[in-house]
This record gives C-alpha cells, sequence and structure tokens, in this order.
C-alpha cells in the first residue's frame, strides 16, 4: 500500500481559480483527486459516492459555510480529516476552524510546500 496514491482527496470550493490550484499542487505529487465540489451541499451528495481519506474546504461560500461542513464531517464521518483553507485568517477563524474539528487551516493564497506538509502529516497519522 502507497499511502501517497492510495490517498483520496474531495476539493470543497466555490471557486474554480482555487480549486484548480490544490488540485494541480495534489495531482502532482501523487494524490487522488477523487471529487470537487462548489459548495457543502454537493460535497454531503459526493460522499454517497466516494469515501475520501480527506477533504480540502473553502470557508466561504454559498449557504453553508466550509466551518459548518467541518462540524458536520466531524461529528457524521470522524474518520475524514478536514484541512480548512481561507483567505479569512484571523486567530479567531483558524481557531474556529480547529474547534469545529478541522485538522489543519491553511491561507489563502495556498502555498504548495504548506498543503503538502498538511496532507503527509494526516496520511501519516491515520492508521
Amino acid at each position: 500500500m502507497n499511502k501517497k496514491t492510495d490517498t483520496k482527496v474531495i476539493i470543497v470550493d466555490d471557486s474554480d481559480f482555487s480549486r484548480s490550484i490544490i488540485r494541480k499542487i495534489l495531482i502532482e505529487e501523487g494524490y487522488q483527486v477523487v471529487a470537487e465540489a462548489n459548495s457543502a451541499e454537493n460535497a454531503m451528495l459526493l460522499l454517497k459516492d466516494y469515501t475520501p481519506d480527506i477533504i480540502i474546504t473553502d470557508i466561504v461560500m454559498p449557504e453553508i459555510s466550509g466551518i459548518e461542513l467541518t462540524l458536520t464531517l466531524s461529528k457524521k464521518f470522524p474518520e475524514i480529516s478536514v484541512i480548512v483553507v481561507s483567505s479569512l485568517s484571523q486567530e479567531h477563524i483558524v481557531l474556529e476552524a480547529i474547534s469545529a474539528g478541522a485538522s489543519d487551516f491553511i491561507a489563502k493564497p495556498i502555498d504548495k510546500q504548506q498543503l503538502i506538509d498538511s496532507v503527509e502529516k494526516i496520511i501519516n497519522h491515520q492508521t
């Protein structure tokens, strides 16, 4: 088993541009991006067909925020790790994301090495 190539990721962001940057970084590193969603609602629907190891989500999205998505995921799917990415990086926002169940928080613009390090930290701690 190769932890990297076996790691399945869903990217959730209402920005096509942000999703494409995250997708490119992950695919270049050998991870499987199994699906993408432009909203938290669509992400929840994807969970019927995909069982990701990691969900990477933005905070600011229409209808349901990434914080609310993280809270729902941590309750209903505790085996899925969540990385929150956002241009909102004030301390209280970061703490809110972590207390909602996020494994990590990355400020936008996305730093490639920070994203890779975050994903690797998660897969190295999953059993």
